[in-house]
């Protein structure tokens, strides 16, 4: 305790990402980026403005507030990037007969193709602007029903699946401290057996070893040490502030709130779990952010289902996945350090 408090503060940093498929986005104070590896091997650059710095509205520093908001928005922000990561996997039928060219290409350094998002229209490009704009609309119909039917899922697996599992053993159906501490270990094991069985999928694995990608090319940007290949290859591909951490934190909390739901009939206490969800997600957050920002026992403890279920969710990535991570981050990292600071 003493070391700590003599040496430097560890930077932290506000970047976050997530592993996408055969890419990575990550997301800065003022600056989003998603970097993709495309089958001709080259790396394809996106980025846009975000508003998570000084500037940003207040319902993203409110405390409580921003927790919901934030999970609302990587949800959206996600889903829409993965959809897009997954086109960019499909070759177009141009370069269907450039199957020569790629070869040829393929041995070479990676290029970066580069598309910002404010990028001004091409010449005479009025009529693809309005085609853009319909397509756009239809995607965006699409991308909200899949999140919607994602969400309820979820929920079915999350909150019904344990309340109607334990809602059957007579022994604690009315002792509701009991009951939620019963209903979490249930959905705490659902949870555990859910990521390990995908994780045994081959396109799941690559996307764990993009999401360790992920977390070494930022535990490198936090350690302040040039973005290169070798240095990255070195760090941790564990994160306290983690998703993955994130989500058995919500897990934890939902117990010690359903403590204090006085309903003991199964239907009563989904609905109240529902009712009750943007209120441990809140506190959630809070608990994350408190764990990132503090390094003592009780933190540690905080943290330790999630860095210890971060052994399935990352893999150890390969040099080429580095190279889309650091892609990804650089132009996420602002000029201003203290805009940065977590």
């Amino acid at each position: 305790m003493g070391k700590n408090n003599t040496t430097q503060e560890k930077f932290k940093s506000k970047i976050g990402g997530q592993a996408l498929i055969e890419g990575i986005m990550m997301l800065g104070p003022n600056t989003g980026a998603m970097a993709c590896r495309l089958p001709d091997g080259t790396i394809d650059l996106e980025t846009w403005e975000e508003n998570n710095g000084k500037n940003a509205p207040w319902y993203k520093k409110v405390p409580l507030v921003r927790g919901c908001t934030g999970f609302v928005g990587s949800l959206v922000k996600g889903y829409k990037y993965m959809m897009k990561s997954a086109e960019k996997q499909i070759p177009d039928d141009e370069e269907d007969g450039k199957d020569k060219k790629k070869k040829s290409e393929a041995e070479k350094p990676a290029e970066i193709k580069t598309e910002s998002a404010a990028a001004a229209p091409a010449e005479g490009a009025e009529a693809k602007k309005k085609s853009d704009k319909k397509e756009d609309s239809v995607y965006d119909i699409v991308m909200y029903i899949g999140i919607l039917i994602g969400i309820v899922m979820a929920f079915g697996l999350f909150a019904f699946l344990p309340k109607w599992i334990v809602g059957f053993i007579p022994a604690v159906k009315e002792h509701r401290f009991l009951r939620s501490l019963l209903e979490g270990i249930v959905k705490i094991a659902i949870f555990v057996l859910y990521m390990y069985i995908i994780s045994l999928m081959k396109d799941i694995k690559r996307q764990f070893m993009y999401h360790g990608a992920e977390h070494k090319t930022i535990a490198c940007h936090e350690a302040e040490l040039p973005l290169t290949v070798e240095n990255v290859r070195k760090q941790t591909r564990f994160h306290k502030r983690c998703g993955t951490s994130f989500i058995f934190i919500v897990l934890i909390v939902s117990i010690f709130v359903m403590c204090f739901v006085p309903f003991t009939v199964t239907w009563q206490r989904i609905v109240a779990s529902l009712v009750l969800l943007p209120l441990v997600v809140g506190v959630s957050y809070e608990c994350i952010r408190l764990a990132g920002n503090n390094d003592n026992t009780f933190t540690r403890i905080l943290s330790a289902p999630g860095l210890a279920m971060q052994r399935i969710t990352t893999r150890e990535p390969d040099d080429s996945m580095i190279e889309i991570a650091i892609a990804a981050l650089t132009p996420c990292i602002p000029k201003d350090k203290e805009e940065d600071r977590w």
